[in-house]
């Protein structure tokens, strides 16, 4: 290859998806590659991709076609296309994009070294057979130098009939607890403030694991470790994601409330409001279930930012139905939920059933249900207006540089006047002065809290 060896990765969908793509950026570093802002200037290219939603495949292939072309006429370019979209399609992929040098499903992104020094020796990879994830220990390219993500378990033992993740990112593989509090430590003489631990279904960590506690339980649960490692130095704050509502419990609600690093935000996916849809989803809860785990969140933190997920138009709904997600939205008042139209995905049960929907009719209820979110996300952002909120300072606003901008413990977007080159990673007390659907801006009102940093 020429020299300087640069990469770009162009990253689609979830958390996860951006969690591994920082991974890889750290590899690719470590191998001698600079990154490279402009796809065009770069001799890799990597598309970490999604299959979540058809669009954003399409554009997978959209990308791949541009430069597919230009390798024609730079033949040392590495096109490398790993995530979810690799999983699904493996060697068909090559047959669609011939050009491409590696396929890489996303269990093998701790292999990237050695599949691309395979493709270095003249060969096409295509790597998406199941394995057994090794602990990482290379040093991710963090797009953050204030917040991280960091991977408690891999993979999803859910069975619901409209996801493709199961398919493509294979079984629930937890990471040992000691493994994720060391990443954690050294994120935090790194400076780093806030974590969120992810999982595609965080609340089955530890399920895999050995061990059995006298009462009967798993040895190793999120409860358990969020008590494990809320007291690594430097970690000002931690958060998680994503839960499923069929292992959500009072014990780690409990253990949110009692832990002072913990924040005050939930997601939560809910998918639909209606009890008949979920049984089709094989989602394993009912809507009052959901709304019990609401309540008892506001129970012991009765200012709790929640979002979710939702879905309309699944295969067979009916207005009613419909309008049974529009009550439970209304009911509850979230502060953030991401909708979308139901997708039909390759290899999931609902892809093909007989009573799918219209486009008409999956754009109508989307719009419907968009609508009432704003309004009830708006009504939620008035309980800020006029109170102190602590925000940790992030970035500087790119819209305005005389403002920095940062996210309170509720996970709000918010705004206000200052210096980026004091106030990144510090916490700040803000007085919100406006109170948007989905942001907030504010004044700051008194010197940075102490972060203990």
């Amino acid at each position: 290859m020429t020299s300087p060896r640069r990469y770009h990765i162009t990253t689609f969908g979830c958390q996860m998806n951006k969690a591994d793509s920082e991974r890889m950026a750290g590899i690719l570093e470590d191998m001698g590659f600079e990154w490279s802002e402009d796809p065009n200037e770069a001799n890799l290219l990597l598309y970490n991709t999604c299959t979540i939603r058809d669009n954003a495949e399409q554009k997978v292939y959209s990308y791949l076609g541009r430069q597919a072309h230009r390798k024609h006429e730079q033949p040392d370019l590495t096109l490398v296309v790993t995530g979810c979209v690799a999983q699904q399609e493996g060697e068909a992929l090559l047959r669609r994009v011939p050009e491409l040098d590696l396929v890489m499903g996303p269990q093998h992104a701790n292999r990237l070294q050695d599949l691309l020094e395979q493709v270095f020796d003249g060969n096409q990879i295509v790597a998406t057979e199941p394995i057994q994830i090794v602990e990482d220990i290379t040093k991710p390219r963090r797009d953050s130098k204030v917040t991280a993500w960091v991977n408690v378990i891999y993979g999803c033992n859910e069975r619901c009939t409209y996801c493709v993740v199961p398919n493509v990112r294979g079984v629930e593989q937890s990471r040992s607890p000691e493994a994720i509090r060391a990443e954690m430590e050294q994120l935090g003489q790194q400076g780093y403030k806030e974590v969120t631990l992810l999982g595609q279904n965080i609340d089955a960590y530890g399920r895999d694991l050995p061990g059995v506690t006298e009462s009967g339980r798993h040895q190793h649960t999120l409860t358990d470790l969020l008590y494990y490692v809320h007291d690594v130095p430097g970690i000002e704050r931690l958060r998680f994601a994503t839960s499923h509502p069929r292992y959500f419990t009072e014990r780690l609600i409990r253990a949110c409330a009692e832990l002072p690093k913990v924040c005050e935000h939930f997601h939560i996916p809910f998918q639909s409001g209606d009890n008949e849809i979920l049984k089709a989803m094989s989602r394993g809860y009912t809507h009052e279930k959901y709304r019990r785990i609401i309540d008892k969140i506001r129970q012991y933190m009765p200012d709790a930012s929640i979002s979710a997920d939702a879905i309309v138009g699944f295969p067979g709904e009916t207005e009613e139905q419909f309008e049974n997600t529009l009550k439970l939205v209304e009911d509850i008042g979230f502060d953030l939920l991401n909708t979308a139209a139901y997708s039909p995905r390759p290899g999931t049960p609902a892809a093909v059933w007989d009573d799918q929907l219209s486009e008409e009719i999956k754009s109508d209820r989307l719009q419907r249900l968009n609508h009432l979110v704003s309004i009830k996300a708006a009504q939620a952002s008035q309980r800020y207006l006029g109170r102190v909120e602590e925000v940790l300072v992030e970035d500087q606003n790119p819209k305005d540089p005389t403002q920095v901008m940062g996210r309170t413990r509720g996970n709000r977007l918010t705004f206000f006047t200052g210096d980026i080159e004091e106030l990144k990673g510090k916490l700040v007390k803000g007085k919100i002065t406006q109170a948007r659907a989905f942001s907030l801006t504010g004044e700051r009102v008194e010197v940075p809290i102490l972060t203990g940093g």
